[in-house]
């Protein structure tokens, strides 16, 4: 794991800021890698992509990949452009202008909030289902979750670094588990010999693909969220492309070969009925045969660790979202406020660690279902949302870049955006045409979560038009020019010695 440097403490008088030249490219892949879960989506989701989409599931991985890949480019291209803190929003705004930004930044608040805060649902599920398996113990979801939000309040409110020291550790135990599982696969020939009929076109082509690439492009949720680090990166301009081509890359490759394994461990003959009869035991079922019991219940700490690492990631993530627009003036300046030892935005912290509480509670109190309600209901809008935001990022790359003076090609700045934007949109498109296998839910119900994403982007349209009448400078200053990249820290001469990534 590479060795990360920061900043000193600001001199006295100084407001405390965000550390810069905290996090090289490993460790922002970290934070991107660990958001979106590998242990558990394929533990928990892929067996279903399976009953769906046959032995062709892990072409959807690849496809999915490579169409992120494609907006990566556009994306990262920006990214050299646009040097503020806000992510999503800020590119959204120098190319679609300041009302759609602010459309897009409450949009974004919502999204990533909702994909962590359901997640303390799937959290208190799976440590329930853990210690049942484990000890036989019955343990109550809710004080389980009620303790992962202080667990993850406090990685909030301590440096960047710490929590990607803590996500390095996280990442490699639940990446380790599977490769586990994938290494005794192989060494045994799988159940009857090893094949490549998954990615034959006639195993391809078939109609439970389109529900395999919604459940593939849920998989990479949380991927673009490495610009989000930009002010806290070393050499930004490169480490922040480099993460996210990393990221996207290791994600698609990675999910493809699971899911291949999972394949390979039953037979092609095999493998759907298997899936269809016991989904969520079916990688626990194949580690167990491959590698032996003691690594199953490995496995079942593992994937309640791979759920704290998802909400830790977007922890932060939200964190730095928040501090942006707050320091932009739509929040609240009071929590525009950086930790002065930690450099930390931890008022920005505390206040979403209160909302998720509120919000667990509430769904408590209706007595609703961790899983199926908490999870599925708060999580399914917010990665709508976050899909929903890169398809108005990929619009927005080229009508920037037809308005500024720049060197950048057309591959990079037209060919590649425009062509992620269409399949984005069809990925939309796929993903809430088969909303019911997300959700489980009635078509009432998935038609509210459905219209949450326009919703919101419409209230945040609103609220634009009325920062525009009632507070001008904020509108006009929305977004609008680059928040300078503080000077990095002067490495000390032992710093200096030390190998970076």
């Amino acid at each position: 794991m590479p060795v990360t440097t920061s900043s000193p403490r600001p001199a006295e008088g100084t407001p405390p800021a965000l550390r810069t030249g905290a996090l090289g490219t490993s460790d922002i892949a970290f934070f991107v890698v660990s958001a979106a879960a590998p242990l558990t989506v394929m533990a928990g989701v892929a067996p279903l992509a399976l009953v769906l989409g046959g032995i062709g599931a892990p072409v959807g991985y690849l496809l999915a990949g490579l169409t992120l890949a494609v907006f990566a480019v556009g994306f990262t291209t920006m990214s050299r452009h646009v040097r503020g803190g806000g992510a999503f929003y800020a590119y959204i705004t120098r190319g679609l202008g300041p009302a759609a930004g602010v459309g897009a930044a409450l949009l974004a608040l919502v999204g990533y909030n909702g994909m962590e805060i359901g997640v303390y649902g799937l959290l208190g599920s799976a440590t329930h289902d853990t210690a049942l398996a484990l000890t036989g113990t019955d343990l109550p979801w809710l004080p389980v979750a009620l303790a992962g939000l202080l667990v993850i309040g406090y990685g909030g409110y301590r440096s960047i670094d710490f929590g990607a020291k803590v996500l390095g550790v996280l990442l490699v135990a639940e990446t380790g588990i599977l490769a586990l599982l994938a290494a005794g696969v192989l060494i045994e020939g799988g159940a009857h010999g090893l094949s490549l009929a998954s990615f034959a076109p006639g195993n391809v082509l078939v109609p439970g693909t389109a529900a395999v690439l919604a459940f593939a492009f849920a998989a990479f949720t949380g991927f673009e969220s490495t610009v989000i680090y930009r002010r806290e990166a070393r050499d930004p301009d490169r480490t922040v492309p480099r993460a996210t081509y990393l990221a996207v890359g290791f994600l698609g490759l990675f999910y493809a070969f699971i899911v291949w394994t999972a394949v390979q461990a039953f037979g092609d003959e095999r493998v759907v009925e298997a899936a269809g009869s016991d989904p969520a035991g079916l990688f626990f079922s194949a580690i167990t045969t491959y590698v032996g019991g003691w690594a199953a219940d490995a496995m079942h700490v593992l994937i309640v660790t791979s759920v704290l690492a998802s909400l830790l990631a977007f922890h932060n993530a939200i964190n730095r979202y928040g501090l942006a627009l707050a320091e932009e003036g739509v929040l609240p300046r009071a929590l525009a406020r950086v930790h002065p030892r930690h450099g930390s935005p931890y008022r920005v912290g505390i206040a979403q660690t209160v909302l998720g509480t509120a919000v667990v509670l509430v769904f408590a109190a209706a007595g609703a279902d961790p899983y199926r309600q908490l999870l599925l209901w708060v999580n399914t809008p917010g990665m709508l949302g976050l899909m929903a935001l890169q398809l108005l990022a990929a619009l927005a790359v080229p009508l920037y870049f037809r308005r500024v003076s720049h060197q950048e090609g057309a591959l990079r700045t037209v060919v590649a955006p425009v062509a992620a934007a269409v399949l984005l949109a069809t990925a939309i498109v796929l993903v809430i045409t088969h909303l019911d296998l997300f959700t489980g839910a009635s078509a009432t119900v998935n038609t509210v979560l459905a219209t949450v994403v326009p919703a919101v982007f419409l209230a945040g349209l609103a609220l634009a038009a009325w920062l525009r009448r009632r507070r001008p400078e904020v509108y006009a200053g929305f977004g609008a020019e680059p928040v300078p990249d503080p000077l990095p820290a002067t490495p000390t001469a032992t710093e200096s010695a030390l190998p970076r990534d």
